[in-house]
């Protein structure tokens, strides 16, 4: 076997976006060449990443085609296994192997095309709510981070981050989530959440047309869900002419076909935004994400 530094060169972007991880990034040559042994794989290909990890097109002994996934281990990709084993077979990609302490997985290798593809993005919208629906039919097993654990966290620190936020009526705006966050936050629910539900993490599979992957599980309401069917896909909205309205009928396909109650799931897409919005502030922004405020104005036009 090559030595570790000489398997791969972690991809260049990963060193931005885990900036915080350098020494993991650093070490992650050697961590494939651990698992590669221990598991019997050969490397089949370049590397490929997502926004926190490295993936390996790799070979089993019998020559399966398959995908080693490595990523620094944290709170949001310890149930990463769990949940996909959890959820019925035919709508996530498969866990071949994996390794928690680590957060390293073997996965099936799937084809290269997402539902970013698809030209329709109503089509796509579709598809991703069908996927939405199946998803959030499984209770989460024990273990699971709860949403209601994440709430907790947003209610402690929103007072002393939203006076960064330089217009006042943002402040306002934000105040709101924060109460709504409150008033849910009493019945969090129990699906088993993806929480990164987007048009990229569902990929065209040989076995199924459409699987999904890299979730970052949750026990929850999936209400939660339906922000990240709105934020991507973006230019497809504006290019309607009238925005408002596109993030309406894209919203309301997604409570249609997943089942969810509107107001509720509109409830739910503020806390998320509330995340986001707090997340930016402890960054040093000191104002809302113009797409997520847009977001926000569509869907309550009268808060």
């Amino acid at each position: 076997m090559l030595p570790p530094m000489s398997l791969f060169e972690v991809p260049a972007p990963l060193f931005e976006t885990l900036a915080d991880e350098v020494s993991w990034l650093e070490a992650a040559p050697e961590l494939a060449a651990e698992y590669l042994e221990r598991w019997k794989l050969q490397l089949d290909g370049k590397p490929l990443h997502g926004m926190a990890s490295v993936v390996l097109p790799v070979l089993r002994t019998d020559g399966t085609p398959a995908m080693l996934k490595l990523q620094p281990p944290n709170d949001e990709n310890e149930s990463e296994a769990l949940a996909l084993r959890t959820w019925p077979d035919d709508a996530v990609v498969r866990v071949l192997e994996d390794d928690q302490a680590s957060a390293t997985i073997l996965l099936e290798r799937l084809e290269s095309r997402a539902l970013d593809d698809l030209p329709d993005d109503t089509e796509a919208t579709r598809i991703l709510a069908e996927l939405l629906a199946r998803l959030s039919a499984v209770q989460a097993p024990p273990g699971i981070r709860g949403l209601d654990d994440v709430v907790a966290e947003l209610l402690d620190d929103a007072p002393g981050l939203i006076p960064q936020l330089a217009d006042p009526d943002q402040q306002a705006l934000v105040r709101r989530y924060v109460a709504q966050a409150a008033e849910l936050a009493q019945e969090p629910g129990d699906r088993l959440l993806h929480w990164d539900l987007h048009y990229g993490n569902a990929m065209a599979g040989g076995r199924e047309p459409w699987l999904v992957i890299d979730p970052k599980p949750l026990a929850g309401d999936p209400g939660f869900e339906l922000f990240q069917a709105l934020n991507n896909r973006w230019d497809d909205l504006v290019a309607t002419g009238d925005l408002p309205r596109a993030i309406r009928r894209r919203f309301d396909l997604m409570v249609e076909v997943a089942g969810l109650e509107r107001d509720r799931a509109v409830g739910w897409t503020m806390v998320r935004i509330l995340q986001n919005v707090l997340w930016d502030l402890e960054d040093e922004e000191d104002e809302i994400d113009p797409v997520q405020l847009e977001i926000s104005l569509a869907l309550t036009p009268a808060a």
